[in-house]
């Protein structure tokens, strides 16, 4: 597993890792904000009114509502992005990577109007009567590029499964085992049953569960979290100060966090960014397409609300929770990840200026310090002086080592720094990441260690739901590859997929999330901005229709 991870990490390190894809993510995203005059702030008073139903009419075409397209849309979106998603993003890059995904969200408000807009512009009626969208279809219908299309689909299928379906679903079980003792494979049997009951029955289904989810998990998930933010008050100024401060300094070595880059910060906010709020992914585009909607423009104008929701309001509430309570930058007792050890040749202290820049400069690729390879000594659980060992990019204290419950005796193979022997167990103090560490932070409130279920109860809802709204986005687009009767199989996979992931290794679970993430995102970015003038004739045309019907008074331009 740790040999298939090192190579998911190399080809997740040209993809998702370079800086090539972050600006090209970026780019699009501020190229449109331009082009479109800031649309994400001039039309967000009018996307309100648009899913209140204000513009609605009976004839209009489609399987959902624009507020049920909002939730299922954004059920898809806020889930394990949210919770693990920016306490990953924060262990990595420190403070500042929490304003890099604000960023990524407040362009990807407009990326996600425009590929919104087109998707639903070109979408068409499949052979079993229902509407079929998304960006494959301006590919083909528009752009007469059905190889484009179809690696669009294929990605998205395969999306599905590395974005909504095994990170959800591994994050639900890690969080249930921890607060409650249920066994991972437990929590992905009953919820795998659950999650078939659900998405055998389509859209209109899917719709109707997403629409009281989405709802009920955020009002949930806001109580454990302003109850540890009030708890912390004055902490927060000193927070935001952070995010803001160290944009483009990095931030220093506190606590157990050995540092962060301006690169690190940039890449890792960008990336869990759009993981959380998925804009230029082409996702969402797939479920706005249902919509009953006579304009596309008006269901794009939705769009723009879920970056808002997911990433500006609910991505920041959980940042200021883990910052606040200063959860981050300590070490925890926790069972280690073998893809996230690495033994090292010799002993560092931490407290030692020049060592602690020593492993800050390896872990943030300035630099490099020997690994180890060769044989660790271990007696009574105990490893012999002589290495120190990284976990989760933190120096691992108190580290005991257990067989089948016992402490072990006996030598561990370690090659390039990776122990071999996976039969055994560590534990230890270390930093921890995702949804564990969100965990965590939530005991550091007026709620006490009740907050840590506030998590367990989010992290269901908000992850389930995610699997739920996947489940559709490869519907679709096997679909669009196969016809609708390849959809049946497509859902037992799906489902099978998810069992498996509840008990997987994590580690390997968001190196793959992040491939399929950029495979996706690709082919929608090129295919939107190559529509950037059809995009522009169709708002106009928009707002020419909306005087003529409604007159100047509603008209937010």
């Amino acid at each position: 597993m740790q040999k298939l991870n090192e190579i998911l990490q190399t080809i997740d390190g040209y993809l998702g890792g370079g800086s090539w894809f972050v600006f090209l993510l970026l780019g699009v995203g501020l190229f449109f904000t331009l082009y479109l005059n800031f649309p994400q702030i001039r039309f967000f008073k009018h996307a309100l009114r648009i899913v209140r139903g204000k513009y609605d009419k009976a004839e209009d075409v489609g399987d959902t509502s624009h507020f049920q397209a909002l939730t299922t849309a954004l059920s898809g979106t806020v889930g394990t992005g949210n919770i693990g998603g920016v306490a990953l993003a924060i262990s990595l890059g420190g403070p500042a990577a929490l304003f890099w995904m604000l960023v990524t969200a407040f362009l990807g408000m407009t990326t996600k109007f425009v590929e919104v807009t087109l998707s639903h512009k070109y979408r068409e009626k499949a052979e079993d009567g229902t509407i079929a969208g998304g960006p494959m279809y301006y590919m083909k219908n528009k752009l007469n590029a059905k190889w484009l299309a179809a690696i669009f689909a294929v990605a998205t299928v395969l999306s599905s499964f590395g974005t909504g379906n095994m990170p959800q679903i591994n994050n639900i079980a890690g969080s249930m085992f921890a607060t409650f003792g249920i066994d991972q494979m437990i929590t992905g049997g009953v919820l795998g049953v659950l999650l078939f009951f659900v998405i055998v029955g389509g859209i209109k289904r899917i719709a109707a569960v997403t629409e009281k989810l989405v709802p009920t998990m955020a009002v949930i998930y806001f109580i454990g979290a302003f109850a540890v933010i009030f708890y912390n008050l004055e902490n927060i100024l000193p927070s935001l100060a952070a995010v803001i401060g160290d944009v483009f300094s990095g931030s220093a070595a506190a606590g157990g966090f050995l540092g962060g880059s301006f690169s690190y910060a940039f890449n890792r906010g960008v990336n869990r960014g759009l993981f959380s709020n998925e804009a230029g992914q082409g996702s969402a585009p797939i479920a706005h397409a249902a919509a009953k909607a006579h304009e596309p423009v008006s269901e794009g104008m939705v769009a723009i609300l879920e970056p808002f929701i997911d990433t500006i309001v609910i991505c920041t509430i959980t940042g200021l929770t883990l910052l606040a309570s200063g959860v981050w930058s300590e070490k925890h007792q926790t069972e280690f990840e073998f893809a996230e050890i690495q033994v090292l040749e010799q002993v560092y202290d931490e407290n030692k200026p020049e060592d602690k820049a020593a492993l800050a400069d390896h872990l943030l690729d300035r630099g490099s310090v020997p690994v180890f390879s060769g044989e660790l000594t271990v007696d009574n659980g105990v490893i012999a002086d002589g290495h120190t060992i990284l976990h989760k990019r933190s120096v691992a204290e108190g580290i005991k080592v257990s067989k089948d419950g016992t402490p072990f005796t006996g030598s561990l193979k370690v090659t390039d720094g990776s122990i071999e022997d996976t039969a055994v167990t560590l534990t230890g103090r270390s930093l921890v990441h995702s949804a564990e560490l969100t965990t965590i932070a939530f005991k550091k409130g007026f709620l006490g260690d009740f907050g840590q279920y506030i998590v367990s109860i989010g992290l269901l809802l908000f992850a389930f739901s995610t699997a739920i709204s996947w489940s559709y986005y490869g519907d679709r687009a096997m679909t669009f590859l196969a016809g609708s009767k390849s959809v049946v199989y497509y859902r037992l996979v799906y489902v099978g997929a998810f069992f498996f992931a509840s008990f997987a290794d994590t580690a390997i679970i968001w190196t793959m999330a992040n491939i399929a993430i950029v495979l996706m995102t690709v082919p929608n970015l090129v295919g939107i901005f190559l529509l950037r003038k059809d995009m522009k004739d169709t708002l106009d045309k928009y707002w020419v229709d909306f005087k003529r019907e409604w007159g100047n008074g509603d008209q937010d331009k």
